[in-house]
């Protein structure tokens, strides 16, 4: 069946999320002759307030948000037969423009570990001081002070996120430091800088910073509302995609198909979700899969798809004093709003240039802790973290309000007080799952996703000790009221752990709670029915080498075609102990790089590829 081909470009990117957005602004800067498209389901971002409003980041989230997708899991014994819930960002800037803001950067040998030529940190480290600009303290080696990307403190400091520290550096006895995103430090207690423009007070992300600022430039243009189908092939040579308008941005919008050429390069980045979902459709992947969705097979590619993996998280609601400033004023929309807004647009200062994550550790369990947590876990600790001492294990941390997961919708029926909430991950469980094409029973395309999500005994080992953690640090806070009882564990009645209001918080010296085996096994089943990825999805187009199911290769190639690239978070081969933004970008980088490399471009002359 023919289509019409509306235009031809050098290249296109399918998809328009984080590091589409960062590899087309960069080509661009570099050669802005270059014709380039990026196609994207979602919508525009520029300049919505839901978008550069740091404050509304969690409004993105509500069910009824066309700026993220919720993808739902298979249903798992592992999760006593949930169904999982997964985010990822669906419009322009992709996760950049909906995402926390919450600035961290993983351990150098994160990247070393990949093992991948061209990705080792030594070549890593110049992107990425080359994309950001700290402006928390200067001349720190790790840093940049002249990238596109700002880093800061927000807009205004919330106390009860010292609290946390303080109770941190004391009674769990760890130390302080400023910055703890210099590649190595962990297991310290440290403030959580932000992206965040500290001047602005508007979220920095890929679109606004890359993109949108190059709007002068007529070759590079973004296609908003379009959704990819299909690679276009021509003797497995990529020549250009198929793509339909997407009913969820535009539910209006024609439904015939259309082609765009792309003379150079089509590249794939549309996120660990959408890149191996568009290579299957292509044709790329596993005999199985394409058989059983009636796909003709071009390439056998069975790594599409799998590798799948990400942290798995909880969020537990507090009880705040009611003098405590938190997000959940502005968030209800009361009074403090209007005055904020205005101090923000004449000063770019204020709650709205906050998320409410002032303050965080990377806490790795020293010998006590070891003791005290399920011999399950001690083989991957002696394995993987025990001699390498910058990796962390998880990442506690405090919001200053309520932030709830989606699998546990409270926030509708909680009284109109102060909260706090405990967060905590894992930043390298070792449950791996995947994502691939499936045909409905009415023969509709949908996806057959699995999470993985505490299918190894390890994982949520890690998860209870956290639980447990955190409680203790929240009830020594200043500012602790008790507990939100809806959002903890089921405590069996009479328990020492049973949960609260309080009037206020026990003293630093006072014994820890200890609980029965019944304890246990009740914080074992919360995470079981609530615990959820923290939507830091990855490796589903792994780069690796073929024979090790891997999709692309070191220059992102993808194995068996030719002019073809996937640039996302999906190449990642092994998880990352960071909030993947910051790896995302990352990838964005030097996959402009790579690029503009084949091309014959002199991307080294890094004046050429200033944005800003």
């Amino acid at each position: 069946m023919s289509h019409p081909i509306l235009s031809e470009f050098d290249i296109v990117f399918a998809g328009g999320g984080t590091t589409a957005c960062v590899v087309a602004g960069r080509l661009a800067a570099y050669d802005p002759s270059l014709r380039i498209l990026i196609l994207e389901a979602g919508q525009h971002t520029v300049n919505k307030p839901i978008h550069v409003q740091p404050y509304q980041f969690a409004f993105n989230q509500a069910p009824t948000s066309t700026t993220i997708t919720f993808n739902i899991g298979n249903p798992s014994p592992r999760l006593n037969g949930r169904a999982p819930v997964v985010l990822c960002g669906r419009c322009v800037g992709g996760g950049s423009c909906v995402n926390f803001m919450a600035y961290t950067r993983a351990p150098a040998s994160d990247y070393d570990d990949w093992g991948v030529n061209g990705w080792e940190s030594e070549n890593l480290i110049p992107l990425m001081k080359k994309l950001e600009t700290y402006e928390v303290q200067p001349d720190l080696p790790t840093h940049g002070y002249d990238g596109p990307i700002k880093v800061s403190s927000g807009g205004c400091k919330l106390g009860i996120c010292d609290e946390f520290i303080q109770v941190g550096t004391t009674y769990h006895k760890r130390q302080y430091a400023d910055d703890t995103n210099d590649l190595e430090t962990c297991n310290t207690y440290s403030p959580w800088r932000k992206y965040i423009d500290g001047t602005t007070g508007r979220r920095s992300d890929a679109a606004h910073n890359y993109i949108y600022n190059q709007v002068h430039n007529p070759n590079l243009q973004v296609w908003d509302g379009k959704r990819v189908k299909r690679i276009i092939f021509e003797d497995k040579r990529a020549v250009g995609v198929e793509f339909v308008s997407d009913l969820v941005s535009f539910p209006d919008a024609d439904q015939s198909l259309s082609i765009v050429r792309a003379s150079k390069l089509v590249v794939v980045s549309a996120g660990t979700f959408g890149s191996p979902t568009i290579l299957e459709r292509s044709g790329i992947g596993a005999e199985a899969v394409l058989k059983w969705c009636g796909i003709e097979q071009l390439v056998n590619l069975p790594g599409v798809g799998e590798n799948y993996r990400d942290h798995h998280a909880a969020l537990v609601p507090y009880l705040a004093a009611d003098e405590v400033v938190t997000m959940n004023a502005l968030w209800r929309g009361e009074s403090t709003l209007q005055e904020s807004l205005a101090q923000w647009n004449s000063s770019g200062k204020s709650l709205i240039a906050q998320n409410g994550f002032d303050s965080k550790i990377k806490w790795r369990p020293d010998d006590e802790e070891l003791k005290a947590m399920d011999p399950v876990f001690q083989p991957r600790w002696k394995e993987f973290f025990q001699n390498r001492p910058e990796k962390a294990v998880a990442i506690f941390a405090i919001f200053a309000g309520c932030v709830l997961p989606v699998s546990r919708p409270l926030s509708s029926i909680l009284p109109p007080r102060n909260h706090m909430t405990a967060v905590y991950y894992t930043l390298y469980p070792m449950s791996v799952g995947s994502v691939h094409i499936n045909v409905t029973k009415d023969d509709k395309e949908g996806m057959d996703f699995t999470t993985g999500l505490l299918d190894h005994p390890s994982d949520i080992v890690t998860l209870d000790f956290g639980y447990k953690k955190t409680r203790e640090i929240f009830r020594r806070m200043a500012s602790y009221r008790g507990e939100v009882t809806a959002g903890h564990p089921d405590f069996p009645e009479g328990s020492a752990a049973a949960c609260g209001e309080a009037s206020g918080p026990v003293d630093l010296s006072a014994p820890d709670i200890v609980y029965t085996a019944e304890d246990d096994e009740a914080i074992n089943k919360f995470h079981r029915d609530n615990a959820q990825t923290a939507s830091h999805s990855l490796g589903t187009c792994a780069m690796k080498s073929e024979a090790d199911q891997g999709v692309v290769d070191a220059r992102l190639n993808v194995y068996g075609v030719s002019n073809l690239k996937v640039a996302d978070m999906s190449i990642s081969p092994l998880n990352v102990g960071t909030n993947t933004y910051s790896t995302a970008l990352l990838i964005g980088e030097r996959a402009a790089m790579i690029i503009a490399e084949d091309l014959g471009i002199n991307c080294m002359d890094l004046t050429r590829a200033r944005i800003r």
